[in-house]
């Protein structure tokens, strides 16, 4: 089958090879000409992914009509803020039958957008899935085992990037629940960042753990705010994404955090890290969205002033630390007779 993949990022790159392993006809695009002839010849990803050799049956291309051109389905793993302008070039090129599938974690700036509303309205289509689960790149390109959800409103696309996607190492669990599917491979990022905070700052299990329960409460809030199901939360796309980024160096959110804590800028933390971060706009967006809407999230609060209004993080720790004490569990899930 004929497969594109927008992006040679690490995940990209990595979705991409599981692809190719497979046995299908994989053409990778990228907008840099010089790194796409640089990958074509020597099949490493030497700037996201280095030392993992990639199929060589894999093709990359700079010409997104092209790559994308009879391609049954495209995997979208470029950074959010560029989906709108990288689909645009797309425009009047896609079929009724082409399936798009989004990959970045991350909500457009100014719209509060998901990634798959942004493919649906640039594109003008509803065959749109979402992929999202525990699955950091570089422990997926050495074949550990992990699992993810593809979500989407059809069961045919489900079944599709199942059948794609499926190894010995990477299983594929489906959903219909696009939003919160989406929202929580989100939503994490945020929780990642202040993960890594803790951890440089010498913190303990005790406190991690605290940490991500406290996140998937706010989390659940935030989707139930919404409209969204915050039992799916419960799931890899939720709980399982929010453990991984909150306990791995490998976590692009989690590192910044740790780069905070050692006291660097956010403007300079940023300039360490190699890829787009996708939590530090999360949590702008989601800060502005929780005042709209009168949502509790003190986390959310205290991150959003640690970053972009340059409080220390001591005395923000410490008014989470002796705030008002709610209920744990605000949600009890009751089985339907």
């Amino acid at each position: 089958m004929k497969v594109a993949v927008l992006g040679a990022g690490a995940f990209g790159t990595v979705i991409a090879n599981m692809l190719a392993d497979n046995g299908h006809d994989v053409t990778v695009w990228l907008k840099d000409k010089a790194k796409a002839t640089l990958l074509q010849s020597s099949f490493e990803n030497k700037v996201y992914l280095p030392g993992y050799p990639l199929n060589k049956a894999l093709k990359f291309t700079d010409d997104i009509t092209t790559c994308c051109e009879s391609a049954a389905v495209v995997f979208v793993s470029v950074p959010s803020k560029a989906y709108r302008s990288v689909l645009a070039q797309l425009v009047g090129s896609v079929t009724a039958e082409q399936i798009f599938v989004s990959t970045a974690k991350g909500i457009e700036d100014k719209t509060f957008c998901r990634m798959s509303e942004v493919i649906s309205e640039v594109l003008k289509t509803d065959q749109v899935g979402v992929l999202s689960g525990p699955n950091l790149a570089k422990e997926v390109a050495q074949k550990k085992l992990t699992a993810t959800v593809i979500a989407s409103a059809h069961e045919r696309i489900i079944e599709r990037v199942q059948s794609l996607l499926a190894q010995s190492y990477f299983r594929v669990y489906g959903s219909q629940d696009v939003y919160a599917v989406e929202l929580g491979g989100t939503l994490k990022n945020i929780y990642g960042i202040a993960a890594g905070m803790a951890c440089e700052l010498g913190m303990g299990a005790n406190t991690n753990s605290m940490l991500m329960t406290r996140s998937l409460a706010e989390m659940s809030r935030f989707v139930t705010h919404l409209g969204g199901n915050p039992a799916t939360f419960l799931g890899l796309a939720g709980v399982g994404d929010l453990i991984v980024t909150c306990s791995s160096p490998l976590s692009r959110n989690f590192q910044l955090g740790v780069e905070i804590a050692k006291g660097a800028t956010l403007e300079r933390a940023l300039e360490t890290m190699q890829q787009t971060v996708e939590g530090v706009n999360t949590v702008k967006m989601v800060k502005q969205k929780a005042d709209q809407l009168d949502i509790y999230m003190p986390i959310v609060e205290g991150l959003y002033r640690i970053l972009f209004a340059g409080e220390p993080i001591g005395p923000i720790i410490h008014q989470l630390m002796v705030g008002d004490q709610n209920r744990d569990v605000e949600y009890i899930f009751q089985s339907q007779d």
